[in-house]
């Protein structure tokens, strides 16, 4: 024994050296000038996640945000104070372009890759700042979709700047006491305050959202029913989509917004999220009144496409310390890594992380297709499932992988002053945040009466798995062309049936995610890129071989 010794955490890797499936994902996905281009963005991104990025997140999280709703004096003045590390967090996403690069026309339809790459090394280390980014991003997809011109000039080139100086961002209210997901039983009431201006209709909204993250941010997107001589119309297609400008007086709070509280969170502590009252704030219609809901779908593909990279940059993240603690931390006289258990632990770690990763690199890749207008009918519609179908998957893997890393560190894994069960706390929230698995596998089997959304994934897992090449490791293709045999034959098996349909969706949208990875990861491994076909073999025991793989 040597009792002077005292166990350290390895320095913090460089995410994006380390990353051997983002390397190989870029190599496959992007043409050359975009790879040229986009790399020095990677390796200064990768080189921030060692210090400049990591200290900005650390010290958000130590500095949470505090609601102080009155001047010493008693006047209402609801100011949300956040550290000066969450407002550097803001510029940081700024300056290294991580919207705007979603809209960059120079790079074609790969603008959604490149941009899937970025958020993948910023996310995990961004004390959760991801989340205005998603919903500014959102927001913008939005406007460009159904806003008039005039505000789409005033607020578009805002959201999707590369200027702190001129960046905004943007948060949703659409959570209200009835339900999260279930935004049919919205109570929040719209009286028209002046029609026909340069910008849209003007309405007063008044209401309470009852979870709004990202309060802080310069602009809102908000659910309401419009009132028509005292009258509303129920259900969801009562429903409008508004664009609030979130004014604050000074030194007199916002205007037309209470804020009763901060939610008290398990995770996301950096993130301000919100409980507000609205009193006749005024607002801006998107898109025709009634069509909220309709309004909406944009912005959920894009907050979803955000969730999926954030739980592959948490699972990424999480796989990289724990390997490099591997290599730090000594016993039985050799370092973990040199055991063949840890080290096959941490190896199907790193496959699963890779899988959740070429799903979300195969949605980006098909979104930049779509919003460049090149994208097929049948490539939309595969869109169309895999983005809940990829938010599902991805959200579920982020908490069973951390959790495992967690474990490997042993019991600093759960004290707090090592930072690790941050980790943790804020993936529990991927599985939650923009529909949780129940509902995400409803919104799969919608997609699937209306577009054949799910048929189209379906008939493509099929194609893939039948051209697997022989040069695959033979286990892993058995297993995938087993796996996606029986999702075909139990989708089928369960078609015509409504309440067995919906009593297996989530059974099949998570083997349709995990099959989906399957296909890609040998994809990579099929174009010869460094050792992905050990991934695809690691990947397919581990999520489809059953309990012995």
């Amino acid at each position: 024994m040597n009792p002077s010794f005292f166990q350290d955490l390895p320095p913090p890797p460089d995410l994006y050296a380390v990353d051997r499936a983002l390397h190989a994902e870029l190599r496959r996905r992007l043409p050359a000038d975009v790879a040229t281009v986009l790399a020095p963005r990677l390796e200064a991104l990768g080189c921030a996640t060692t210090d400049e990025l990591l200290a900005l997140g650390d010290e958000a999280e130590r500095d949470p945000p505090r609601h102080v709703p009155y001047a010493p004096w008693g006047k209402r003045t609801d100011e949300i104070r956040v550290s000066p590390a969450w407002r550097a967090l803001k510029d940081f996403s700024a300056r290294h372009a991580l919207v705007a690069t979603g809209y960059d026309a120079s790079l074609g339809s790969s603008r959604r890759v490149a941009q899937a790459a970025l958020l993948h090394l910023f996310s995990a280390s961004s004390a959760t700042a991801m989340c205005p980014l998603a919903m500014t991003d959102a927001a913008a997809r939005v406007l460009l979709d159904v806003a008039p011109d005039a505000l789409q000039r005033r607020l578009v080139p805002r959201l999707t700047s590369t200027d702190p100086a001129t960046f905004i961002t943007s948060g949703q209210w659409m959570t209200e006491r009835t339900g999260g997901s279930d935004v049919s039983d919205t109570s929040t009431v719209a009286h028209l305050l002046e029609r026909g201006t340069a910008e849209g209709d003007v309405y007063a909204l008044t209401g309470v959202k009852w979870f709004t993250s990202a309060t802080t941010s310069e602009l809102a997107l908000a659910l309401g029913r419009i009132e028509d001589e005292g009258r509303v119309v129920e259900g969801s297609r009562g429903l409008s989509l508004f664009c609030v400008d979130v004014v604050r007086e000074p030194g007199a709070g916002y205007r037309g917004i209470v804020v009763n509280r901060l939610k008290d969170k398990l995770g996301t502590k950096a993130l301000p999220t919100a409980e507000l009252t609205l009193h006749g704030v005024p607002a801006r219609r998107l898109g025709e009144a009634g069509h909220g809901v309709k309004n909406i779908a944009g912005m959920l593909n894009i907050t979803r496409y955000y969730n999926s990279a954030a739980a592959s940059s948490a699972m990424a993240q999480a796989v990289a310390r724990a390997r490099a603690y591997a290599w730090k931390r000594h016993a039985l006289g050799h370092p973990l890594a040199a055991s063949a258990l840890h080290a096959a632990t941490l190896d199907d770690l790193e496959a699963d992380a890779a899988g959740a990763l070429a799903l979300v690199m195969e949605v980006a890749h098909l979104l930049g297709r779509s919003e460049a207008g090149v994208a097929s009918d049948d490539e939309r519609r595969r869109l169309r499932a895999l983005i809940p179908l990829a938010k599902l998957t991805t959200g579920r893997q982020a908490v069973s992988c951390v959790s495992e890393c967690l474990e490997a560190f042993g019991g600093a894994g759960y004290v707090e002053d090592t930072g690790l069960p941050r980790m943790l706390r804020d993936a529990q929230v991927l599985p939650i945040w923009e529909g949780t698995t129940n509902v995400l596998s409803l919104d799969v089997l919608r997609a699937e009466q209306k577009d054949g959304a799910f048929s189209a994934v379906l008939t493509d897992l099929v194609a893939r798995a039948a051209t697997l090449s022989s040069s695959l490791p033979s286990r892993g293709v058995t297993l995938v062309r087993d796996a996606v045999t029986q999702l075909a034959a139990r989708a089928l098996a369960v078609a015509a049936e409504p309440t067995a349909l919906e009593e297996n969706a989530r059974r099949l949208a998570l083997t349709c995610g995990y099959c989906a990875e399957a296909l890609l990861l040998a994809d990579v491994a099929m174009a010869g890129k460094d050792d992905a076909a050990l991934r695809f073999e690691r990947f397919t025991r581990y999520r489809l071989g059953g309990l012995l793989g």
